[in-house]
Formats: C-alpha cells, sequence, structure tokens
C-alpha cells in the first residue's frame, strides 16, 4: 500500500510558537512554503478553513500555479457554498491542473465560529447529515452524464448536471474528518481517506475499526486513513526531547502574552486527545501530548519526538494499524518542512516498503 505525506500551507508565517508579523495574507511566504513542500517530497498540501481567514479554494489554485506535482488538499465546510457550484470549482481546477485536486470535508465542530459564517445549524448530528446529503450531490455533479434530480432534508436539485468533470475518474479524491459517531458514518459512506489526528495505537485501532465497519454498512470498500501530528525532530533523542520542552516553553509564553484562553467547547476529535494528555504527557513509543493539553486540542497538537529513524519507526508502526496517510507539520513550519524532507520522509517511505517486501505486498 503506497504511503503518502502530506503537508500544511499556512497563509502567513505563524504558529503556536510564532508570533506573526507579516500581513493576513502574505503570498510570498505561501509561495516560498508551497515551493518548499514540493521540493522535500510531499505528496499534498492542505489548505484550511476557517470562518475568518482567507478563502483556501483560492489560496490553493495559488499553489497550484507555482509548483509542477504537488497536490492540494482544499479544506471546505458543507453549508457555505451550494455543492453543485462546489462541485464544479473544484472539477474546474481538476482540470486545469491535472488531476491534483482533493477535498477536504470538515463539517465543523464550534458552533460559535461556524456562526460566523451565519451557520445557524447547531446541533451537530443534524450538520453532519446535512454533510452527507452535500457530497451526495457533490458526487453527482461529477460524475452524472445526464441531468440528475435530488431531493434531501438540506439539499433540493432539480435537473442538475455538470459539463466540466473532474479529470481524475469517478469523482476528486475525497478526505472526511471528524470524531463523533456521525462523522464516522458520513465517513464510512464517502470518504476515500479518513482524518485522524495524532491519537495513541489503541485509539486508532478503534476510530479504524469504526469506520470500517461503517463503510460496510453501505457496502463501500474501507476508506484509507490519515494521521495528522507535528514531529519534533533532533539527531538525539535526548536533544528532540530538550526541544519540546523548549516549544512548550515558547507556546505557553505567547499565549500568556496574547491572553489566550483554552475553549470552553471541545470537538469530539479534540476530546478524545485532551483524554489521552489525561493519560500522561508521553504515550506509546513517543507521542507527546503537552501542546494538546496547552491549548485544548484545538487543532492537530499531539507530536511524535524523536530522531529522524526513531519517528519514521513509529510512523511504520501506524502503517501496521492501517494509516497510509501522514499530515506532518512543525512549529516552524517552513524550516521543519524542509527538515522533514531531508530525513524522516525518505526514511519512513524506505522502511515501510521494506516492511511491505518482507510480506509480499506489491507497491501499487
Amino acid at each position: 500500500m503506497p504511503v503518502e505525506f502530506i503537508g500544511f500551507i499556512t497563509n502567513n508565517n505563524a504558529s503556536e510558537t510564532i508570533v506573526r508579523s507579516g500581513p493576513v495574507l502574505d503570498p510570498p511566504y505561501i509561495e516560498t512554503v508551497a515551493k518548499a513542500h514540493e521540493l522535500a517530497g510531499f505528496d499534498r498540501a492542505l489548505l484550511a478553513f476557517h470562518s475568518t481567514t482567507p478563502d483556501a479554494l483560492q489560496v490553493a489554485q495559488h499553489v497550484l500555479t507555482i509548483t509542477k506535482s504537488l497536490k492540494v488538499m482544499i479544506a471546505q465546510r458543507p453549508g457555505f457554498t451550494a455543492p453543485t457550484l462546489l462541485a464544479r470549482q473544484l472539477a474546474t481546477l481538476d482540470q486545469f491542473y491535472g488531476g491534483r485536486v482533493s477535498l477536504h470535508v470538515i463539517t465543523g465542530g464550534n458552533a460559535i465560529e461556524l456562526r460566523q459564517d451565519g451557520n445557524t445549524l447547531d446541533d451537530k448530528d443534524e450538520r453532519y447529515a446535512r454533510t452527507s446529503e452535500f457530497l451526495d450531490v457533490v458526487r453527482l455533479e461529477w460524475t452524472s452524464e445526464k441531468p440528475f434530480n435530488y431531493s434531501g432534508k438540506y439539499y433540493n436539485v432539480e435537473n442538475g448536471f455538470s459539463q466540466v468533470k473532474p479529470l481524475q475518474k469517478g469523482g476528486i479524491y475525497t478526505f472526511v474528518g471528524g470524531g463523533s459517531d456521525a462523522a464516522v458514518e458520513v465517513a464510512g459512506k464517502h470518504a476515500d481517506t479518513f482524518a485522524l489526528w495524532g491519537e495513541s495505537y489503541a485509539q486508532v485501532r478503534d476510530v479504524t475499526a469504526r469506520v470500517r465497519a461503517a463503510a460496510a454498512r453501505h457496502g463501500r470498500p474501507t476508506p484509507r486513513f490519515s494521521l495528522s501530528v507535528r514531529p519534533i525532530l533532533a539527531d538525539t533523542e535526548e536533544k528532540a526531547w530538550a526541544k519540546a520542552e523548549h516549544i512548550l516553553e515558547r507556546a505557553t509564553a505567547l499565549q500568556d502574552k496574547t491572553g489566550y484562553r483554552r475553549p470552553n467547547h471541545a470537538t469530539d476529535g479534540a476530546k478524545r486527545l485532551l483524554a489521552l494528555a489525561d493519560q500522561g504527557t508521553r504515550i506509546d513509543k513517543r507521542l507527546w501530548t503537552e501542546i494538546a493539553k496547552l491549548t485544548g486540542a484545538n487543532s492537530n497538537t499531539t507530536a511524535l519526538v524523536g530522531t529522524p529513524e526513531q519517528v519514521a519507526e513509529v510512523f511504520a508502526d501506524y502503517y501496521d494499524l492501517g494509516v497510509s496517510h501522514f499530515l506532518i507539520r512543525g512549529f516552524d513550519p517552513l524550516v521543519d518542512a524542509i527538515d522533514y524532507g531531508r530525513a524522516l520522509i525518505p526514511l519512513t517511505r524506505k522502511l515501510i516498503e521494506a516492511r511491505d517486501q518482507q510480506r509480499g505486498i506489491a507497491a501499487e
């Protein structure tokens, strides 16, 4: 099974440890980070969605323009754009840029933030029900060779049809994220890859089993699985843990400076990371939970700490559990992306290829 590395392209140079100094939308920085990801050997990069940030669809188009092979993973939230329109927008991009487009569906767990975009559907299960209908319509736009009708609770389409189809046969590759039972059910019906945050081995076993069961209920093959984590690397394990402690100090100081307080809400995914943090600061071989605990696990905030060889070994462990995509980003986004390309990415690919050969698994 081929392994894939996914990076993360931010709109500016900022993180839990870096205060933004440039503009909110910093094109030269975006271009530099995008090219760095391509040169480092990443397969694709995530463009995130938030109710107050620049539009990921347009940023992704710029990234595609200034790169040659890097794919993009465009985060979108159902409920803001008509599914027929988004399907055509993505299909158009996919045609322009040689099939390098993928969709990351984020339903959204923070009702306060969702209301900033006019989304007043507060019940989470209802939001996921709407997501399922949204993806029904998107897929019909991508695949129907004649006009179609769709009648649902949230979307009704009469004689829907898209003249432009994705270059990718069967539709654009789709990631689905979320930690609730409703999210798992949507993933079982629609996802090509289900996206997890950086969870423990036991949690990954639990979630992947639930998604596999959901896919079986819908008569679909099992989706692939993605794990999002923050590698902290150094040439010795001792230096790597010292680096992690320094990152924690910087993140704490930045929160004190900005007056940040942990959010009083938590998505199901965040609750899982916080439950992990309650078990200890170091889980399994080298999963570190301190930043998740500090920030309220408001995003993918668990880290793998060690040498490139040690972290590659953990990635291979997750691969044995069914994970084939690794979404990795650092606390110093540009520098870390370059660093991952030097050793971590090639070491992981080599190690997983060796394990597949031992099992007699042919590369796709």
